[in-house]
């Protein structure tokens, strides 16, 4: 009996050990971790931040953590993030492969394609087709004032009224990129477009809810009937809809005379037809869903995040109006270029992104071999976090760090800067493709609205919340605003 019970306890410590979680020499410090759960039990489920933010004071900027059996790395400041994403940019530019996200995507589309020619030669060609397109040209400019008359017609028949603003400025959004990407635009009550953004807006919140992160760490719970289904069903509901779009865009399109993202790929496969290549109508689908996605939610929640502390902070939005006003006097329309003229705007647009921190743990990265990072041995294969939110509002970095005030973007002559720590596209060659285009969307689209109306938040629904709601997106919390008309209207 004694030597059963000495033999099964053997058994027992022989289980531990293997599972144990087990950190490299001279790998980043970080809290002890449990068999098989890792650190699960150090983070809260519903929003882990804070609990990353007391790792951080415990351990320092570079500090490492499990998430099930797996080493993670998360760098915290500016310095780690650019040292690891800049100055040594190619041996941090990996993506897992093995993740809740790139399961759901099924390994297609260019933001969480691994380093490689398959990144490589679609980001390029991404970027040149967006620059074809008119970004940072006119024409590009011309389809976000066509799309804000619908949204200014919109507010006119609501003038003085109180509205949600969530789903307007995520149609916004979303019809300017569906310009872009398909040639066309679509009714705010269209059902492409809802279910599109519906699927969107729950996915971003599953994929790094704690769900995703049961997937991700346990392997064995992946077949199980867990609530993460609902993020695999979302996206066979977006993909029937994209496959249909681009069945209906390849019977409209003239080869060689491309009008808009689709036609460009397409023409693309056509030149590729006689060698092995990477552009295939499968990565077509995952590429243009990818930019939908990252042209929609980022953008319309830093928006919403805007005008809610423009609201908050009525001298703020009157001292943005009496700029353009200013500047745009005898103006029908404002251009991209008038915002060399207003520094007070642009830092508030920046302030703006600055406190959004849209997208708070960037995409996560992965070594593409061994190397070092600030003294720290990080082997090939290793899980990297960038915590954009910590270079956001890092001390040291910016004049009011931990509050919305758009000084941290003019300096001593009032003239607009920006700061080493503003990293809201990330930052080396994974960061967001579509930075130009949503620097023009957010000058046009604020100052736009700002010449026209008043924003004014409702007495009724007490004081503003600014808590977030976490995913891989940061969302204001649903919220109302009065729209009128302003004076000089």
């Amino acid at each position: 009996m004694l030597t059963s019970i000495i033999l099964l306890w053997l058994c027992v410590w022989f289980l531990i050990f293997q599972f144990k979680c087990r950190r490299p020499k001279n790998f980043p410090p970080g809290p002890a971790a449990l068999p098989l759960l890792g650190n699960l039990l150090h983070l809260g489920f519903d929003n882990p931040l804070n609990d990353f933010e007391r790792l951080r004071k415990t351990y320092g900027d570079v500090y490492s953590f499990f998430l099930g059996p797996r080493p993670v790395i998360m760098l915290n400041g500016t310095k780690a993030i650019k040292e690891a994403l800049v100055t040594k940019a190619s041996d941090f530019a990996g993506r897992p492969q093995d993740l809740f996200v790139n399961d759901t995507t099924e390994g297609t589309g260019v933001i969480l394609a691994d380093y490689g020619d398959v990144w490589r030669n679609h980001r390029r060609f991404a970027l040149t087709t967006l620059r074809n397109f008119g970004l940072g040209k006119n024409s590009m400019e011309e389809r976000i004032h066509g799309e804000l008359q619908h949204t200014i017609t919109e507010m006119e028949k609501n003038n003085g009224k109180i509205l949600s603003p969530q789903h307007m400025f995520h149609n916004i959004s979303s019809n300017i990129i569906c310009q872009v990407l398909f040639g066309k635009r679509y009714d705010y009550g269209d059902n492409f477009i809802k279910e599109i953004v519906r699927c969107f807006t729950e996915n971003s919140k599953l994929a790094n809810g704690p769900w995703a992160m049961l997937y991700d760490s346990i392997p064995a719970v992946r077949k199980l009937p867990l609530p993460f289904k609902r993020a695999f069903d979302n996206v066979k509901t977006v993909q029937r809809l994209a496959n249909g779009l681009l069945n209906e865009l390849k019977q409209m399109r003239v080869p060689g005379e491309p009008q808009d993202f689709v036609d460009c790929y397409l023409d693309e496969i056509d030149k590729r037809r006689d060698e092995v290549s990477v552009f295939t109508e499968e990565q077509l689908r995952g590429n243009a869903l990818d930019l939908h996605f990252a042209g929609t939610d980022t953008t319309s929640n830093t928006l919403l995040t805007g005008f809610l502390y423009l609201m908050s902070y009525s001298h703020v939005q009157e001292r943005c109006q009496q700029e353009i006003d200013q500047v745009l006097e005898g103006k029908n329309v404002v251009t991209f270029e008038d915002r060399h003229n207003m520094p007070y705007m642009q830092a508030v647009i920046h302030e703006s992104q600055r406190v959004a921190n849209t997208v708070p743990l960037s995409v996560f990265h992965e070594t593409s071999k061994d190397t070092e990072l600030m003294g720290y041995f990080i082997p090939k294969g290793t899980m990297i976090i960038p915590n954009l939110g910590t270079a956001l509002n890092e001390d040291g970095q910016w004049k009011f760090p931990h509050e919305f005030n758009p000084e941290n973007f003019l300096n001593d002559k009032g003239e607009f800067f920006k700061p080493d720590a503003f990293l809201p596209f990330s930052a080396g060659p994974r960061m967001c493709l579509g930075e130009g285009l949503a620097r023009m969307e957010l000058f046009l689209i604020m100052t736009t609205l700002l010449r026209k109306f008043d924003f004014i938040w409702p007495e009724e629904d007490g004081k503003p919340d600014f808590t977030p709601v976490y995913g891989v997106t940061l969302t204001p919390k649903p919220y109302r605003m009065k729209v009128q008309l302003r004076a000089t209207q």
